[in-house]
Order: C-alpha cells, then sequence, then structure tokens
C-alpha cells in the first residue's frame, strides 16, 4: 500500500480543529485489499490468545446477535499489519517525531448496530500510558448520516481531558457543536485523543465498517502488549468472558 503524506495545509487543520479528513488517501485497489482482510477477519474463529471479538444485541430485531468491534488484529493478520505500519508515516507528521501503535480495531456496526455516545477517546484511561494519542479512521463502506457516520467537534480539543472513566456531561457538551463527518471507502480522518466525537446507531440495511489504529509518541514508549493485558482483566473479549460476571462498557 502507498504512504499517505499529509500537506502543510492539513498538518495546519489538524493542530486548530483536532482532526483533518485526508479524501481519498487510499485508492480503490488498495481498498479492495483492506475490504478483503475485513471479510477476513470477519470470519476468522473465535478462538482464546487470538483476535479480540465483541459482540451485542440488535436495536432492531429483538436478540439478534451482532458483531460490533474486533480488536487486536493485526499479530494474527499481516494485511492489517501492514496497514499499521503504512499509517505510521502521516501520524509521524502530526506528532512531529517516529509513531509507536497503541491500539487498533474494527467497528463493525452492522444494521441495527449501536452507536457510541459522546466522547474523548483518553477518558478510557489512556493518561496511564502516554500522554497524547492520535487516531486514524480509515473508511471501509461508505459512512453516512444513516449508517452512523463519525461526527467531530471542532477546536475544543485544546481543553484537554475532562475526566477519565466517565462520559460527557450535557453541562460539558454546552458549546460543543458535533459536525457530521461523512467518509467514502479509501477517506481517512486523523483525530486527536482530547478531541470530542460521537456516532449514532446504524439505521440503514447495510454494514458500516470502520478501522481504527492508535498511535503515542514512540519516545513516549511502546505500551500495546500492557494495554491489552490491562484491558484484558477488565473488559475481554466475549469469548474470554466469565459466566455470571458483568462487564460494564463505560466510554
Amino acid at each position: 500500500m502507498k504512504t499517505p503524506i499529509l500537506s502543510n495545509e492539513q498538518i495546519k487543520a489538524f493542530k486548530n480543529d483536532g482532526y483533518v479528513v485526508l479524501r481519498g488517501g487510499f485508492d480503490a485497489d488498495e481498498m479492495t485489499r483492506v475490504e478483503q482482510w475485513a471479510s477476513d477477519v470477519e470470519t476468522m474463529p473465535e478462538e482464546t490468545g487470538k483476535q479480540w471479538v465483541y459482540h451485542e444485541k440488535s436495536l432492531t430485531e429483538g436478540d439478534k446477535d451482532l458483531i460490533c468491534r474486533i480488536e487486536n488484529i493485526s499479530p494474527f493478520h499481516n494485511g492489517f499489519e501492514e496497514l499499521t505500519e503504512v499509517l505510521k508515516a502521516p501520524v509521524g507528521q502530526l506528532l512531529g517525531e517516529e509513531a509507536a501503535l497503541f491500539k487498533e480495531k474494527i467497528n463493525f456496526k452492522m444494521p441495527g448496530g449501536d452507536g457510541f455516545k459522546p466522547h474523548q477517546d483518553s477518558q478510557a484511561g489512556w493518561d496511564k500510558y502516554a500522554e497524547f494519542f492520535i487516531s486514524v479512521l480509515v473508511c471501509i463502506d461508505e459512512a453516512t448520516v444513516e449508517n452512523g457516520c463519525l461526527q467531530m467537534v471542532a477546536g475544543n480539543h485544546t481543553r484537554g481531558l475532562y475526566r477519565s472513566w466517565e462520559p460527557l456531561t450535557e453541562d460539558d457538551m454546552a458549546d460543543m457543536d458535533f459536525v457530521h463527518c461523512p467518509t467514502k471507502p479509501g477517506d481517512i480522518v486523523f483525530f486527536d485523543c482530547y478531541a470530542p466525537h460521537a456516532s449514532d446507531p446504524n439505521t440503514s440495511d447495510k454494514t458500516r465498517r470502520i478501522y481504527f489504529a492508535t498511535y503515542n509518541k514512540l519516545s513516549e514508549g511502546d505500551h500495546l502488549a500492557q494495554y491489552y493485558a490491562d484491558k484484558h482483566e477488565n473488559y475481554p473479549p466475549d469469548i474470554d468472558r466469565l459466566a455470571g460476571k458483568d462487564y460494564v462498557y463505560r466510554v
């Protein structure tokens, strides 16, 4: 895959707004490969010690079981391992130094799949590992208002972290303007860990898959293994959950 490169204007927009959209960062041929990789991952058996698969119940079809998210993919899939390496270059442009992969996932958001309440990524306890992170969204399927595309708030990232492990409150969001950010396959969105964002449920009849990779400055350490070890204790993939124990997704 070719390496996406950000212009000086895009780097400036990221610093001003807390996010920037790179349209057509990957071409159609490259996205055909990524789409196939996502299909590969979806059909891989769920096994302890492999990729992490999370499920949810459909909002529209009773108790129908849906895959909502798959994490920790690249150690078990060469294609996504390649993608995480390719994305390090533009992230490094924004960080001002080499990037280290912190975590990754595919949000599937199938028809009837739920959205994500307004939050900052760093609210999920990320400040334990490093001071600053950048997440990269790679659009696999067209993301629209109907299927729950990303919604971003521009400029609010400069306020820093509101608080860890608690959602944003109505008071927090009183002056926030959440703007829909529809994307097409191959579009890439880079966003600051303090930039508030959200998405609505998928009310369409098509699955909306988005790949996310998150990075920190290499000078702040390589925390991927420790992050997943810690998360496994508190919010493991469904296959590793203990019967009778309640697992709560907080932010």
